[in-house]
């Protein structure tokens, strides 16, 4: 935890001075139900609330706090600092805190699988290095600068996720983290509904290259890769990684095994390892192989990479694999875009090895103008694909049921249903599903798929 005087967060904000009692704080926080003793508040206006409407209850804990209005009546005993803006403050702050730290930091953004590779990254290098990383899937202009704020005087790197839903967040978060390496791990369709096109979502997650010396890339992601070739000003170092294609860092004879995946690890002269991870998914490879190589290039030796990535376990609800009631059940309830669903349909067909394959979808969010094609597209995506049993939730995913039975023709293949709402598809999940099934249950985050899950789980 970051020990902030007042004069550094004046200095950093270009703040006033309102009332002092406070030299120092022990922390930061923008929830006044929360804060600790010894933290300063920082009222940050958003979209449904203000900071400054709490700034008192903080107050009663806090020992000061950063706004842009003068409170009334104004306290005693509590350092204010006002400011223009609070959340360019909190930015700024965090800013601070970062550039008077001369250690690396870590910057990881991709359409799939950013947060896992954020948190295999800091399992492979705090074997190693006390490492700092970001709460949770804190990876926003709020978040990444409250996971800036907890770094202290031993920190020696600091691994950050940076998401986006438009056009220059990304390069903000990178303003504000500074970072020395940047990691990408593909470019896929998720936010496209946002940003109005694929190549546009390209644009956004490259903008993390404007600032690092060290861009770890999918060589095997030929429009990725496309638009790293054809940026102009990066000076830095390029570092690929792929299974398919030539790279620095590469898996090969890649196999699936029961509990994950095995293959070989390979970075030229740096060694080769056959590495056994405990995550399934092919995608999974690829965030290991991103988290390899970041690693490497911090001076990790592959044999500590291979320790410590090996004792990786999934994150509840990514690709979460257990057995219940003679059912394998797939919980990827966490999100859903139309990229990581094509390869979560992969990895079901692979997994039900001969048994019967059903693929519970719901409806993927936030795609906009393009939701309507992306939804028909994927029923014949089902249908084309080896799938037994397509269970629909959602008003959406009705479109893609519909097109799978079009697609299916006479043949009726895969069976098909389609639920309205989470509610009653989990009332009705048992009735479908027979002992021998491999599930998979995947969505966007707000249809909550997670019920579908504790539908048979609950099963008597």
């Amino acid at each position: 935890m970051a020990i902030l005087r007042v004069e550094e967060i004046i200095e950093a904000t270009g703040g006033e001075l309102l009332s002092e009692n406070s030299k120092t704080f022990t922390g930061v926080s923008i929830d006044s139900r929360s804060i600790a003793d010894g933290e300063v508040f920082f009222a940050v206006r958003g979209e449904r609330f203000d900071g400054h409407d709490f700034v008192q209850s903080a107050l009663l804990k806090g020992s000061g706090a950063i706004v842009d209005t003068m409170p009334e009546p104004l306290p005693e005993g509590k350092a204010i600092i006002c400011v223009k803006d609070t959340l360019m403050a909190l930015q700024d702050t965090a800013r601070f805190l970062r550039i008077r730290r001369d250690i690396p930091v870590v910057a990881v953004t991709g359409s799939n699988g950013k947060t896992t590779t954020k948190e295999m990254i800091y399992g492979i290098l705090s074997k190693k290095y006390r490492t700092l990383k970001n709460r949770g899937n804190l990876n926003n202009h709020i978040g990444l600068p409250l996971s800036l704020m907890q770094v202290s005087p031993d920190d020696e790197v600091i691994v950050l996720e940076m998401g986006m839903n438009a056009a220059g967040e990304i390069r903000r978060l990178c303003e504000i983290a500074v970072p020395s390496h940047g990691v990408i791990t593909n470019i896929g369709s998720a936010h496209v509904g946002m940003l109005g096109g694929l190549e546009a979502v390209r644009d956004a997650k490259l903008e993390i290259l404007e600032g690092p010396g060290v861009a770890i890339v999918n060589a095997d992601d030929d429009y990725l890769m496309e638009g790293v070739e054809n940026i102009k000003d990066f000076s830095g170092q390029i570092i690929t990684f792929a299974i398919n294609n030539e790279a620095h860092v590469t898996a090969r004879d890649v196999r699936a095994t029961e509990r994950g995946s095995d293959f070989i690890l390979e970075a030229g002269d740096r060694g080769s390892v056959r590495v056994s991870l405990n995550v399934h998914g092919l995608f999974n490879v690829y965030n290991a192989l991103a988290a390899s190589t970041l690693s490497l290039s911090l001076g990790m030796s592959i044999d500590e990479i291979k320790t410590a990535i090996e004792t990786y376990r999934a994150f509840s609800m990514r690709f979460e694999v257990m057995k219940r009631n003679g059912i394998t059940i797939i919980n990827d309830s966490y999100n859903a875009n139309p990229s990581s669903l094509e390869e979560s349909l992969k990895e079901l067909v692979r997994l039900a090895a001969g048994e019967r394959a059903v693929a519970v979808l719901g409806d993927m969010r936030e795609l906009r103008e393009f939701s309507e094609d992306a939804h028909r597209n994927t029923g014949k995506t089902v249908s084309g694909m080896g799938i037994d049993v397509f269970i629909a939730v959602g008003d959406m995913m009705s479109l893609a049921a519909a097109e799978s039975l079009k697609a299916g023709g006479d043949k009726r293949e895969p069976l098909v249903f389609s639920f309205r709402d989470i509610e009653t598809a989990k009332k009705n999940i048992m009735k479908i599903l027979k002992q021998g099934d491999t599930v998979l249950i995947k969505g966007s985050r707000t249809m909550a798929m997670e019920r579908i899950v504790e539908g048979i789980t609950d099963a008597v």
